[in-house]
């Protein structure tokens, strides 16, 4: 399935000093940002409070949200836990310090029930269970690691299975992206959680794919096309993966778009998280990846199999 009829001739690297200077730009931004607006961290990483609560009927999460503020809580999270008619509520340290308790005090427990049962009336809590803050921190590492790793091993493949110019070049294209996403979330502080950072990773892997298919379409244009250049080569590839590109992208971005609409508040950071690496992800691997490549000084040379020597002795 083609996305275009006729086949294009857009010159992508003609463009790459504007192209860089953009994600420069980009990039600078959400490093600003992160450092002195810093991230709106979930209770994922803070800690915090989860409560357990039952009702007889199927609730209304936006009328239990309203009720809940009025008592105090406003920066709750709320889904949906086993059955309909059970909720899992989580709260910031910050929302409880009110109570004129300290936030790990055992006392806390019982004025979290109180005020729980002030609020929902006709809802029985079944437990209330403390996170610390250490894990939050814990996970967070974690987080990171587990992006560097994720990194590190993919310039390992790429290089056993191209060469070490294009595994250098796709590394800065994925850290690229994260960037971007962790520089977004910071800026309007939108609140990032452990859904979000699994968007992350996923973004990681789905900017991977384009990149990988790109540099595919090069290796085999290097070996048919003797007479253009490194720059035209990789062009041509671009050019040849485009409709594709545009068809898988746009299917994502549409399937998770409707995710973002009607999965509901639970898993709105994991949806807009994947809707910016989308977005961010298809550029880095038309604009970036391999424009880089050819700046770190691409060649034909390392994709053409050399002719074996024919020994004419007897």
């Amino acid at each position: 399935m083609e996305f275009f009829k006729a086949k294009t001739t857009i010159d992508f690297l003609g463009l790459r000093k504007w192209t860089w200077a953009f994600s420069a730009l980009l990039i600078i931004i959400s490093c600003v940002s992160m450092g002195v607006r810093g991230m709106n961290w979930g209770l994922d990483f803070t800690g915090g409070y989860s409560i357990q609560v039952h009702f007889q009927s199927t609730p209304k999460i936006s009328e239990v949200r309203q009720a809940l503020e009025q008592v105090g809580f406003e920066r709750e999270d709320i889904v949906t836990f086993g059955s309909t008619k059970d909720l899992m509520l989580s709260f910031s340290p910050k929302d409880l310090k009110a109570s004129g308790t300290s936030v790990d005090s055992p006392q806390l427990q019982q004025v979290i029930t109180d005020k729980m049962t002030m609020a929902l009336p006709t809802a029985t809590v079944t437990s209330v269970n403390y996170t610390g803050s250490e894990v939050g921190s814990e996970m967070a590492q974690t987080g990171v690691l587990a992006m560097l790793v994720a990194i590190i091993a993919i310039m390992l493949y790429i290089t056993l299975r191209f060469e070490i110019k294009f595994a250098v070049s796709a590394a800065l294209a994925l850290a690229h992206d994260p960037i971007i996403i962790l520089g977004i979330f910071s800026l309007f502080q939108i609140r990032f959680d452990l859904t979000a950072l699994a968007a992350v990773l996923a973004v990681i892997g789905y900017s991977l794919n384009d990149t990988i298919v790109v540099y595919d379409r090069i290796r085999e244009n290097f070996r048919v096309m003797r007479a253009l250049s490194v720059a035209e080569v990789v062009n041509q590839a671009i050019n040849d993966t485009l409709s594709r590109t545009i068809i898988t992208s746009g299917l994502t971005f549409i399937v998770v778009f409707v995710l973002f609409l009607l999965g509901g508040p639970s898993i709105h950071g994991f949806a807009l998280a994947l809707m910016i690496g989308v977005v961010v992800g298809t550029y880095s691997s038309i604009y970036i990846a391999g424009a880089i490549a050819v700046l770190l000084g691409l060649n034909r040379e390392a994709f053409i199999p050399k002719s074996k020597e024919v020994d004419e002795l007897p």
